[in-house]
């Protein structure tokens, strides 16, 4: 009864916003230039307000005529100052904590976190979270798992003594909505600060198989759940052991967890260990799970459908868009694509044309469906018109409000040797000759080796033939000839052709080299394609033997 006490809790806190949101979806224009402008005159005496004449703002054009568009970069010395200990510099509010970025490529960077802009994540999540209820009331009456992942380092603080980073997705909530959530958690937030990967994963499988309520479970990287169960079969009678006794075979007294002695749980996973399949395994554990929240877009669209495969009892419905410094749009039941968060941040789009370059910004009733736009944000944590890079497209509208959908990063670009490679161009490569020989891979990433003979070498997972992945090669390098940057660096002589490197158990290899750069494991987003020239020293596998010479 706990889990659907506190989950009714939560869901009488969530549908005020959930009818707000609703109101705003058939006004969008009004209740955007209402956000800027509380924003604004909030911070009008700031060093930032100041600099800006944000006393002078009455509209949206206002605001783009004194403020120019900026990238993370850009804010640097400000942030400085704030970590500092300055006050009164993006925002009249005191900054929280800092959040450090997961991006999967680039240096961790301080997001400034404020009471306002927990509260604008809220205004995403709270619809959500009202929306699933309301429509699968059924997930109220267990417990949820929601991604808990190592820190990485032990709790820092800033020079001018603010805390960096927090424990857990529930932390998104803050008060008394967190603790709700904590409540019924199968796995408690705290596991986050055991530095040893291992150990989270075993404590975290632990937590799990004990829970047969288990009907949520909220992860960001869909291969991050998939790899977790992967450690199931191979630790079984270990967790076996404990869930039966009650203790903890591995580790210290300091973990924070408890547990009593739980036989009938050991047996049940005992008998679910001798399932044909992990599919048969799973839902035998948990036959009540119903919905798992993860990336489904862009590249994560294969290794979500993998994770439907692993879990046939339950749906698998898309995270929409969110990230460190903002969340843009959050997913709804019934349909496809995520709802812009109109009363969370004020936002702007700026349209990207064939050749990559960005037009005039538009405002969210200005877009048109199907055709790239690059998200600006402007939020209560002080960051205005910012560039995030990530790239969208309208698919349809709710009421007033688009629905969107994550395409990529338009500012993640690979050019060694004047080769402009855009990721969001790449994917879309790799997923219609990927569609076009029928293969799902369980991870596919190209990126350049630049060795004696450089060129972009696409590792994959997957058990197709040797025959169908050279196909997929020739495929691939006469796509990317199609773009006359790489298409020159190959005349030159200054790449080679596309090559296949068949990596095995590539996704786990990937997860652990982002966590020894220090990224969280449960943040790690799957791409496409990466900047970096080190993947040769990473994975495990062998080229694919070419049949013939591939043609410039």
């Amino acid at each position: 009864m706990i889990p659907a006490i506190a989950n009714s809790l939560w869901l009488g806190a969530c549908v005020p916003e959930y009818r707000r949101f609703r109101r705003a979806a058939a006004r969008v224009a009004q209740e955007q230039t209402t956000l800027l402008k509380s924003i604004v005159s909030a911070n009008a005496a700031t060093t930032f307000g100041r600099a800006h004449g944000f006393h002078s703002i009455r509209s949206p054009q206002d605001f783009q005529q004194q403020v120019p568009l900026r990238r993370f970069d850009d804010y640097q010395d400000w942030i400085t100052r704030i970590a500092a200990g300055e006050d009164n510099v993006l925002t009249k509010e005191r900054v929280r904590f800092f959040e450090p970025t997961s991006g999967s490529t680039g240096a961790s960077k301080l997001v400034p976190y404020t009471a306002t802009l927990q509260q604008e994540f809220r205004r995403g999540i709270q619809p959500w979270v009202a929306d699933l209820f309301l429509h699968q009331p059924d997930l109220m009456n267990g417990a949820a798992y929601w991604s808990v992942s190592p820190v990485a380092t032990r709790q820092r603080f800033t020079s001018g003594g603010i805390p960096i980073g927090f424990d857990s997705d529930a932390a998104y909530l803050g008060g008394w909505q967190q603790r709700l959530v904590d409540s019924v958690m199968a796995a408690p937030a705290a596991l986050s600060h055991i530095l040893d990967m291992d150990m989270v994963r075993y404590l975290t499988l632990l937590c799990l198989v004990s829970c047969r309520s288990l009907k949520l479970i909220s992860v960001w990287n869909p291969t991050f759940l998939s790899l977790l169960m992967e450690y199931l079969p191979r630790w079984g009678d270990e967790l076996a052991h404990d869930l039966k006794r009650g203790t903890i075979s591995r580790g210290t007294s300091n973990i924070p967890l408890q547990l009593g002695p739980n036989p009938r749980r050991a047996q049940d996973l005992r008998a679910a260990l001798q399932r044909n399949t992990a599919a048969d395994r799973h839902a035998q554990l948990w036959p009540g799970l119903r919905l798992i929240s993860c990336w489904r877009d862009a590249n994560a669209a294969a290794p979500s459908a993998i994770l439907q495969t692993l879990f046939p009892q339950a749906t698998i419905q898309g995270k929409g868009l969110l990230s460190t410094e903002a969340l843009v749009s959050f997913p709804m039941v019934g349909y496809n694509d995520a709802a812009l968060a109109v009363r969370s941040h004020f936002f702007e789009f700026l349209p990207i044309d064939t050749s990559g370059e960005t037009g005039s910004p538009l405002l969210p009733e200005e877009m048109s469906p199907d055709r790239p736009y690059e998200v600006v944000i402007t939020t209560g944590g002080g960051l205005y018109r910012y560039r995030t890079g990530d790239l969208i497209e309208v698919t349809g509208h709710f009421h007033a409000c688009p629905l969107i959908r994550f395409l990529g990063r338009h500012d993640h670009v690979s050019d060694w040797f004047g080769e402009k490679l855009n990721e969001v161009h790449v994917s879309r490569i790799l997923s219609k000759v990927f569609a076009d020989h029928e293969i799902s891979p369980a991870f596919a990433m190209l990126a350049c080796d630049t060795r004696s003979a450089p060129g972009y070498v696409l590792y994959i997972d997957t058990e197709a033939p040797d025959r169908i992945l050279n196909l997929v090669a020739r495929e691939v390098e006469d796509a990317f000839c199609g773009n006359f940057h790489y298409s020159y660096a190959r005349r030159l002589g200054q790449l080679g052709p596309v090559r296949l490197f068949r990596a095995q158990h590539a996704a786990a290899s990937y997860l652990e080299n982002a966590i020894a750069c220090n990224q969280r494991a449960g943040d790690i987003k799957p791409v496409a394609l990466d900047r970096r020239d080190i993947w040769w020293k990473v994975f495990q596998g062998e080229f694919v033997a070419e049949e013939a010479a591939q043609p410039v």
